[in-house]
């Protein structure tokens, strides 16, 4: 039979995230009970993002270059997470590292070019 003893941790680390979880969750709406931010009005309900109400029905299908754009900022974004750590670490790993990370950005640099060829960037 295991001794079930060593798993008391676990399972304290476990409540401990499943108690704090559900007060990050449950407290900000106790709260906004409390004061009487829960309360809808009109200005409350208006729209805040963009400042003019929608015009056609929300769940409509966005047009196609919103996700490219959306894509090409994730892979230069990912490009700026690589790129960082690379930095601070150079002058230690050597010139294959820096001939490979220069490969990479080069290879960036050519889907940033053929993206901005086909229009990809062109927001009508």
């Amino acid at each position: 039979m295991p001794d079930l003893s060593q798993y008391l941790p676990i399972l304290l680390f476990l409540g401990v995230a499943l108690l704090l979880s559900s007060a990050f969750v449950f407290l900000p709406m106790l709260v906004a009970r409390l004061t009487g931010a829960h309360k809808p009005n009109a200005q409350k309900l208006s729209e805040y993002e963009c400042g003019f109400p929608a015009f056609e029905d929300p769940r409509s299908q966005f047009d196609v270059r919103f996700y490219l754009v959306a894509i090409l900022f994730i892979i230069f974004d990912l490009e700026a997470a690589f790129l960082y750590p690379w930095a601070v670490s150079v002058f230690t790993l050597g010139w294959t590292a820096w001939i490979s990370m220069m490969i990479f950005i080069a290879e960036l640099a050519l889907g940033l070019v053929y993206a901005w060829k086909k229009g990809a960037l062109d927001w009508e």
